[in-house]
């Protein structure tokens, strides 16, 4: 699943980014690296969806969100 289906206050381990090479990068280089736990922390209809990654907060706009493929994580 895509991230953007994720709601708020639930886990998920990242599998992939599907994005160019300079924003996957990026993203990397932030830590939302694969097998990664992102929690989500605030996810609205509009704005950027917040997540707790390595203990840090992101903030990832709509237009990535369907880029980064997720899984459920195990609880």
């Amino acid at each position: 699943m895509s991230l953007n289906e994720a709601k708020k206050g639930q886990c998920v381990i990242l599998e992939n980014i599907e994005y160019g090479h300079k924003v996957k990068k990026k993203l990397q280089d932030m830590g939302l690296t694969p097998g990664v736990r992102l929690c989500v922390v605030s996810s609205g209809l509009f704005g950027p969806m917040i997540v707790d990654v390595r203990g840090s907060r992101v903030a990832l706009g709509r237009g990535i969100l369907g880029k980064i493929t997720v899984r459920h994580a195990e609880a």
